[in-house]
């Protein structure tokens, strides 16, 4: 196996710095655009099939050093007794803002209710066949719970905050039933197989240190450490989170994945010795010329520190105007110049 993205994530020594791209299954690539013509986002997920073929799809055009499972971090919700549907974001027809209607959320059974996301993890092990590693995922908390109780998208969160503000003992009930059910489902995937997690939150960057704090650090670290098992890296993707990184030494991952708002450097101080980083190239130089991405992956190299390890990455998932032959030039480039030189 090619296993520097694993050395990477555990801050051991590599030859190079290895590279996934999130989102790299996905609208950019003509190949995927083909099969979503045929079939709806929803058919892709349930299907391990069409899962798997999309999942392989960037690993053998473009040579990442880890594919990541094709799904999506509402997949649960269904099973959960929420109707989700993507129009092309999520939208859910009965969202959750009461104490009330916490209680009618069920605590599914991954391996009855979403049994399909894990005969497409087996299916992806058989197809990579041992050359690299497969990430699994699953959503973090706070982000699960702003889709939740907005119902979709949020540019303010005006409904979740309104929860963490007035309701804190339901927040603190909803977080506390997120963390069992995710925890019930990353063990599920770690089961079938997957060799690292990435848990996604994506909103938690949104609020404030209290409400981050109070609502986000705690259950973060319990599905951390209820999810962590010997060899299987866990990786905590956070945008937006400048005003909560020093929090992030406690909160057990193995791997800290950050956007592009802060240079590397920094982020490591503001973390802390520990952690790995994964990042943080800005997905939009992606759409630029070739000289602005190899200064972009330059600079990114350059700037990551030297004291533990580094996954190259974008700050947040590819573009879908992403040219093809650009996102092949990212990878070949961070090989390239990354490459340790034998003197």
């Amino acid at each position: 196996m090619n296993d520097l993205f694993l050395r990477a994530c555990r801050g051991e020594a590599v030859e190079r710095t290895p590279v996934w791209i999130m989102r790299q299954a996905g609208r950019y690539m003509a190949q995927y655009r083909e099969v979503r013509k045929k079939h709806n986002f929803w058919t892709v997920c349930r299907t391990p099939e069409l899962a798997t073929m999309v999942t392989m799809q960037p690993i053998d055009r473009f040579g990442m050093d880890a594919a990541i499972l094709f799904s999506d971090i509402l997949v649960g919700l269904p099973a959960m007794g929420l109707d989700v549907d993507f129009n092309p974001g999520p939208q859910l027809e009965n969202p959750v803002r009461t104490s009330a209607d916490i209680d009618t959320l069920h605590r599914f059974d991954p391996l009855t209710d979403l049994g399909f996301v894990l005969d497409a993890i087996k299916s992806i092990l058989k197809e990579i066949d041992g050359r690299i590693p497969l990430i699994g995922f699953g959503g973090a908390p706070l982000t699960l719970a702003a889709y939740m109780v907005e119902g979709g998208g949020s540019k303010n969160f005006m409904y979740l905050r309104g929860l963490l503000h007035e309701e804190p003992r339901s927040a603190k009930k909803l977080m506390s039933f997120l963390v069992d059910t995710q925890a019930d489902y990353l063990n599920a995937q770690i089961d079938a197989g997957v060799q690292a997690i990435q848990i996604f939150d994506t909103w938690a960057g949104h609020m404030s240190r209290q409400l981050y704090r109070e609502f986000v650090l705690e259950p973060m670290a319990q599905l951390i450490e209820r999810v962590k098992r010997p060899g299987v890296p866990v990786i905590y993707f956070i945008r937006d989170a400048a005003h909560v990184l020093d929090l992030l030494s406690s909160i057990g991952a193995d791997v800290i994945s950050v956007d592009d708002k802060l240079t590397l450097s920094s982020v490591a101080e503001m973390i802390g010795p520990g952690p790995s980083l994964q990042g943080n190239l800005d997905s939009t130089v992606l759409l630029g010329s070739r000289k602005s991405i190899h200064e972009g992956v330059k600079r990114v190299l350059e700037d990551a520190p030297k004291d533990r390890g580094h996954i190259f990455n974008l700050s947040h998932g590819i573009l879908p105007p992403t040219p093809e032959e650009n996102a092949a030039y990212l990878v070949e480039t961070v090989k390239r110049l990354s490459l340790v030189k034998e003197t």
